[in-house]
């Protein structure tokens, strides 16, 4: 899979070099943590699920897997490149270069509610506009039982803007669990899963 090599890791940390607020890793993730990312997509019936910032596609890749051709994948890209190479990868996927904050208006054009909501943005992605936290926005597309899942770096995670971030994750969600340390990671990550929007 493009993006997981030699090659993919070269492109992402041009990338980051570029635009390091906007590129939310130095690489690619690894499978482990797509795995725990993608965990929370049924396995069975239609299952609508949205990705922001899918950036080389590891989580695409991984979700396209488990939906098995089932449902609908929305991706939301806002490096033009990337969003290019994706929709030519993963003709399956509707891929849009356009911000997270679309997600409303995307979603309401397409008559849709989220399944799951699967998100690799970096933290400053997150900060509120007009006070409204990104996450709200997320919540506010997911169906009442939906599911909403963010990665970060161990290191970042008692950063205020993670702290900001869970906070926002355990006021706009009735549950948020935080995964064990994936150790097979470059650097090590943990999983953010929140369930059921208030």
């Amino acid at each position: 899979m493009r993006g997981s090599g030699p090659a993919g890791a070269a492109e992402f940390l041009r990338e980051f070099v570029k635009s390091p607020t906007t590129t939310a890793a130095v690489g690619p993730s690894s499978r482990f943590l797509a795995d725990q990312m993608v965990a929370p997509v049924p396995g069975r019936g239609e299952p609508v699920v949205v990705e922001l910032g899918p950036g080389t596609g590891a989580f695409t890749a991984a979700i396209q897997q488990r939906l098995g051709g089932r449902g609908r994948h929305l991706a939301l890209e806002l490096n033009a490149r990337w969003a290019a190479d994706l929709g030519r990868r993963f003709p399956d996927v509707e891929t849009v270069c356009a911000d997270a904050r679309a997600l409303p208006e995307l979603m309401a054009e397409r008559g849709l509610r989220a399944d799951v909501v699967v998100s690799g943005l970096p933290w400053a992605a997150h900060t509120a506009v007009d006070g409204v936290p990104l996450v709200r926005l997320v919540a506010d597309v997911l169906v009442p039982e939906g599911a909403f899942t963010q990665f970060a770096y161990t290191w970042t995670r008692w950063a205020p803007p993670a702290r900001r971030q869970l906070r926002d994750l355990r006021a706009t969600f009735e549950e948020t669990v935080i995964s064990r340390t994936v150790w097979r990671n470059v650097p090590p990550a943990l999983v953010y899963l929140a369930r059921r929007p208030r």
